[in-house]
């Protein structure tokens, strides 16, 4: 495995690491010192990454953060958010939570608000709809589920049920929350915060079940 992952490095890094600062870098999360692809033992090799609440990939340290500069290769991207899980490798974990190993290759991820960030609402005439996360159409996704929408009033934006080894909760992209959002239904006293979401000719009350999963102060 560790050869294809090595390929798919290449591949997707070579014009990446052109676009960043290069030589040594800090954390945006704190004053902590990288170098992209510093090896700190033999035959291991770390990478620095940043996910954004549109759920664009970028290298950490890259100059210009924006959808010319995000990492698009589909295998890449599948590879990487398929592996990732909490940093508990004593390394850089205040600062990088998360981590996707891929062979010897340590890759480091902090993220803007959370690590999955839902794209895309896949719907097909065959099965159940879908919602697919981070760049990677439909090799990352998870079922969708309209009821377990997590509106928060706090920052305004919108949640749903993640992988539980990325915690368990995704951010929704904010055009994709836009088009979800005609379908809530508000209760009398809560014009901020909806009570209900109708899909599919159904009308479904939302179960609030993912707040505990968020921190008390959520990104604005």
């Amino acid at each position: 495995m560790w050869p294809l992952c090595s390929a798919l490095r290449a591949r997707a890094l070579a014009q990446a690491l052109a676009r960043s600062r290069g030589g040594q870098a800090y954390s945006g999360n704190g004053p902590v010192p990288y170098t992209q692809g510093q090896s700190p033992e033999p035959r291991t090799r770390e990478y620095f990454y940043y996910v954004d609440h549109q759920g664009q990939l970028f290298l950490d340290d890259s100059k210009m953060k924006n959808f010319i500069t995000c990492f698009k290769d589909l295998q890449f991207l599948a590879t990487f958010f398929s592996r990732l899980r909490p940093n508990r490798s004593g390394r850089y974990e205040a600062s990088f939570p998360f981590l996707s190993l891929c062979g010897r290759e340590r890759n480091f991820l902090r993220c803007e608000d959370r690590p999955v960030v839902f794209t895309h609402l896949l719907i097909t005439d065959s099965g159940p709809s879908r919602l697919s996360y981070c760049g990677g159409g439909e090799s990352l996704t998870v079922p969708f589920e309209p009821a377990r929408l997590l509106p928060l009033a706090a920052n305004g934006r919108l949640y749903h049920p993640a992988p539980e080894r990325v915690g368990g909760v995704g951010l929704v992209r904010s055009a994709l929350a836009f088009e979800l959002s005609t379908c809530f239904e508000y209760g009398p006293g809560s014009p901020t915060v909806p009570s209900h979401v109708r899909w599919q000719g159904r009308r479904l009350a939302l179960t609030m079940d993912l707040a505990p999963l968020l921190p008390a102060s959520s990104p604005p």
